[in-house]
């Protein structure tokens, strides 16, 4: 089980991902257009850089939903890969098997 701090920091990092999304996709529409003027770019640019650390979704980690464990995720199913194998064998997944026995 993951610290609570952690998890908590996670979902606080979702959140200013989600407020700040639109912005952050708008200044860099700007920056990477090319047929704007520099000045124009670079104060999209400086202006991108003043958004929070924490609203870029490269700080993201992805965290398992039970344990909070952020190690072996397994993305489709949103758990780590422990609980996992342990909810696969106890049949929770429709069409997931071992492949051997």
């Amino acid at each position: 089980m993951a610290r609570k701090a952690k998890i908590v920091r996670e979902q606080k990092i979702e959140k200013m991902i989600e407020k700040y999304s639109v912005l952050r996709k708008e200044l860099l529409s700007i920056w990477n257009d090319s047929s704007l003027s520099l000045e124009k770019r670079r104060e999209a640019r400086v202006a991108l850089a003043r958004l929070p650390k924490n609203s870029n979704p490269n700080r993201h980690r992805n965290r398992c939903s039970l344990t909070g464990r952020s190690r072996g995720y397994v993305g489709f199913v949103g758990l780590s890969r422990i609980k996992f194998r342990e909810k696969a064998l106890q049949g929770e997944f429709p069409g997931i098997r071992k492949a051997s026995f």
